[in-house]
């Protein structure tokens, strides 16, 4: 799998439904948000581990876990933790940190593990990627098939809200010498985010596209899976939730 990371990539096309695939597959991805706050999302973990009270050695599933960053460090903290993620170069990269009770597989997250968890967590708005609300519902259903009798989930995804009052919809983000173009847009239900750059003479596009799910979306899904929500935090501290105000929409549910 590591050969394919020197692969030629591809320029996403436009109509690509699963643009997910394509762009997290690529190295770019990785370079542009490489400064992402990962003390701030350290801190969360110990947050959100203390509040779910989970026992010594609970078995833990990061859901679209990336490159691991965070499945590591929950192994850190004394959890059995597996990472899963669809992309086939993200993981290759998080198995380097493989060992006794962490381990990474590749894994498309609507459907469930034959296996139980403690924990499942989806961290950093890594929900409402696919195109219709099914797969959306039978994301969740998965999730709560995955769950042991006593176990929890955690969604952590964006507060739409918040976010749209928000949007930057230009800027330009130099990252290693690189120019990242990005423009961002409500369309459709759904946030939009397009990613312009050239490297060694090459252009590329891609776009990100997030459905824009509120509070009252993820309740009407949990409802239809007969998920039971039992807590919504706004922030990473754990602090109450505020439908316009709160940057962050936490949702912790069995």
């Amino acid at each position: 799998m590591s050969e394919k990371h020197n692969a030629p990539i591809q320029n996403q096309e436009d109509d690509n439904q699963n643009w997910y695939s394509s762009w997290f597959d690529t190295p770019y991805y990785h370079i542009l948000y490489k400064d992402r706050n990962y003390r701030e999302a350290q801190v969360f973990m110990d947050n959100l581990t203390h509040y779910l009270n989970l026992p010594e050695k609970a078995k833990v599933l990061d859901l679209a876990c990336g490159k691991g960053r965070h499945s590591i460090y929950l192994n850190q903290l004394g959890y059995d933790v597996l990472g899963a993620d669809l992309s086939e170069n993200s993981i290759a990269e998080a198995s380097k940190n493989s060992n006794e009770t962490l381990h990474f597989k590749v894994h498309d997250m609507r459907e469930p593990f034959e296996e139980k968890f403690d924990a499942i967590f989806n961290l950093f708005t890594s929900f409402g990627y696919f195109e219709s609300d099914e797969d959306n519902l039978t994301t969740l259903k998965a999730i709560k098939e995955s769950l042991s009798e006593y176990g929890f989930a955690v969604i952590d995804f964006m507060n739409v809200p918040n976010v749209i009052e928000n949007l930057v919809p230009e800027e330009v983000k130099t990252v290693d010498e690189i120019d990242f173009h990005i423009k961002r847009y409500v369309e459709d239900g759904h946030i939009f985010k397009e990613i312009d750059f050239e490297d060694q003479g090459r252009k590329y596009h891609f776009t990100e596209k997030v459905k824009a799910l509120t509070l009252k979306d993820f309740q009407d899904l949990m409802d239809e899976a007969g998920i039971f929500l039992l807590d919504i935090f706004g922030d990473y501290k754990l602090k109450k939730f505020h439908k316009t105000e709160s940057e962050r929409l936490i949702m912790i549910f069995k």
